[in-house]
């Protein structure tokens, strides 16, 4: 069912951003950037992603495309997720805050969209990133390595860890390729006095 869902939200996905992959290659090396604070759709979930991210991101697609349909020519971003507590937590006490940009002119969901969805604000500011390609479960060097890179340039993490979901699951229905995934991982950081 997970993967049901998976896909079809990244079917979708790729029919809105999905053409844009190339404009990430520079960071297949870590980078410190700027981000402006965004306004984000949200949904909070608890638990292994594996079984509680299915339900987070097809509610958040869901309350997208609903709208999508009220919102002429808006513009669809990747999905991303902060993900609060350390890395090392067992996956059952995970919490999941998934997210997709929506414009300053939305100030509300439509009404059928499910309650736990909610519009917030993610600052970001001062952030070092970095262009993962490969499977999740393989994730700990490229994230090591982006922790060394911080920590090596005079900055200290001061936010959660946040993917941002380029290719994925679903992309690949055919061959369902994790080799070629695409994650951006990123900290909000700063500089250490």
């Amino acid at each position: 069912m997970l993967k049901i869902i998976v896909s079809v939200g990244i079917a979708l996905f790729i029919s809105g951003c999905g053409s844009r992959f190339k404009e990430y290659d520079y960071l297949k090396e870590p980078k410190i950037n700027t981000i402006p604070t965004q306004k984000m759709m949200v949904v909070e979930v608890k638990g292994d992603p594996k079984v509680t991210g299915g339900k987070a991101i097809k509610t958040m697609y869901n309350a997208f495309f609903q709208l999508k349909r009220s919102i002429k020519g808006l513009k669809m971003f990747a999905l991303r997720a902060r993900w609060p507590k350390p890395l090392d937590t067992p996956k059952d006490e995970w919490i999941g805050i998934y997210g997709i940009p929506i414009p300053e002119e939305v100030n509300s969901l439509p009404k059928s969209s499910e309650s736990q969805i909610k519009i917030e604000y993610w600052e970001y500011g001062t952030v070092a990133e970095i262009l993962h390609t490969g499977p999740y479960s393989q994730e700990t060097p490229t994230i090591e390595r982006l922790h060394q890179f911080i920590k090596d340039n005079g900055y200290k993490i001061v936010g959660s860890h946040e993917e941002e979901y380029l290719k994925g699951p679903g992309m690949f229905s055919m061959f369902n390729n994790p080799a070629k995934y695409k994650t951006i991982i990123r900290y909000s950081v700063e500089k250490v006095e």
